[in-house]
């Protein structure tokens, strides 16, 4: 169950990426804003559920940004092989990948942050 807001994510991803333009809804944003977002977002959840699984903390950190970055791979390969009116594009990779990185550095940030917060009320014990 702690999968599936990422699964989720990711399937809303597919379906707006692989929309025939004119389709998909369009956003008000750069296009690499969008991708950037969505893909922190697609990493933040994803790796907040590998770790709740105890997941030791680099393969999830690692494996998020790994799994991030080949699917943003698959859905650019989708877009440049399998649609009539899209086309894949690196700089919609590297956004991707780059949004990826933010969210697993707002996750690991947060978990620091804990980690002080919890340690310094165990030491007041």
């Amino acid at each position: 169950m702690a999968y599936l807001p990422a699964v989720l994510v990711a399937a809303g991803i597919a379906v707006l990426s692989l929309l025939e333009v004119g389709r998909a809804p369009q956003v008000p944003v750069s296009d690499k804003w969008s991708h950037g977002v969505a893909y922190g977002l697609l990493a933040l959840l994803l790796v907040a559920a590998l770790l709740h699984n105890g997941y030791r903390s680099w393969r999830a950190y690692g494996g998020t940004i790994v799994t991030c970055a080949a699917y943003g791979l698959l859905i650019e390969a989708l877009q440049r092989f399998c649609t009539l009116t899209r086309s894949g594009e690196m700089a919609d990779l590297y956004a991707d990948i780059l949004g990826a990185l933010a969210g697993v550095i707002i996750v690991y940030l947060f978990a620091v942050s804990r980690s002080r917060h919890h340690d310094v009320h165990h030491h007041d014990q």
